[in-house]
């Protein structure tokens, strides 16, 4: 079996990282480990700077310094994660993440193909997908212009409503849950998600800050500059959460606000 991959290990005991890597060799010798990081700290930064260059992350769950899921507080983590752990009781909050498999030490070889083989499944089915939204896309550019969605409807109770673009302050995620909120600073359940808002949204007007916000630009009362080189946002009226720009989407987020595209 061949499959050539450049995976990150996030562990912070030498003999369990080594014995990852001789895994991983075994399963198959084109697999690279592209670096070992041991607490949340450095594990941040190398993703910051390098996520692009890998395709699969192994992370243990408890670091020298606390928790890896701080880690996806830290930077947007776009990668796969196959977590490696002592302790069954993080399970639940592993696959609110970027979890595709929870494996329990002492790994054993079998285990880690048995990973490895879904993470090959799921790469082949996500392979199929995204080149038939790269072509109905295209079909879509090529035929007519695009529109984009002009209001979204909404249950209140046995009543659907209607609420028009105009209307939408901002989007939010909330485990599984997305919701609409309006200029009147009211809720509603939609039934969508923030990727699939994205394609239906018009980019000049609306963008997606980070894993949980889609501000729209009207409602935005202030941009001020933030810890670890991110932005804050203020919007009017005012919402009572923060809204931060994540570090990764900063220049890209200065530029759609000063109307580059």
């Amino acid at each position: 079996m061949s499959l050539t991959l450049s995976i990150l290990i996030v562990e912070d005991e030498t003999p369990a990282a080594e014995k990852l890597e001789r895994y991983l060799q075994k399963y198959s010798p084109t697999i690279s480990v592209a670096s070992v990081c041991d607490s949340i700290e450095s594990a941040s930064q190398w993703l910051q700077n390098n996520q692009e260059s890998i395709d699969l992350i192994f992370m243990d769950i408890q670091l020298k310094d606390g928790l890896s899921f701080a880690i996806f507080k830290e930077v947007t983590v776009q990668k796969p994660v196959i977590f490696v752990t002592a302790y069954n009781e993080y399970a639940l909050e592993a696959f609110k993440v970027n979890s595709i498999d929870y494996l329990l030490k002492p790994v054993t070889f079998s285990d880690l193909s048995a990973s490895l083989q879904k993470f090959e499944n799921l790469r082949e089915q996500m392979a199929t997908t995204d080149a038939k939204r790269e072509k109905i896309k295209s079909l879509a550019q090529t035929d007519s212009p695009r529109n984009y969605k002009e209001r979204f409807m909404v249950k209140v109770g046995d009543h659907i409503r209607s609420i028009t673009i105009d209307q939408v302050m901002l989007f939010f995620a909330d485990g599984r849950d997305v919701y609409l909120v309006t200029n009147q600073q009211r809720k509603f359940i939609i039934d969508f998600t923030l990727e699939s808002l994205d394609e239906v949204l018009n980019p000049k007007n609306f963008f997606r800050v980070n894993r949980s916000y889609i501000v729209h630009i009207p409602f935005i009362q202030d941009v001020v500059t933030y810890s670890n080189s991110r932005l804050k946002i203020t919007t009017q009226p005012a919402w009572d959460k923060e809204i931060i720009v994540s570090r990764e989407k900063v220049n890209e987020f200065k530029e759609w606000f000063d109307g580059v595209h």
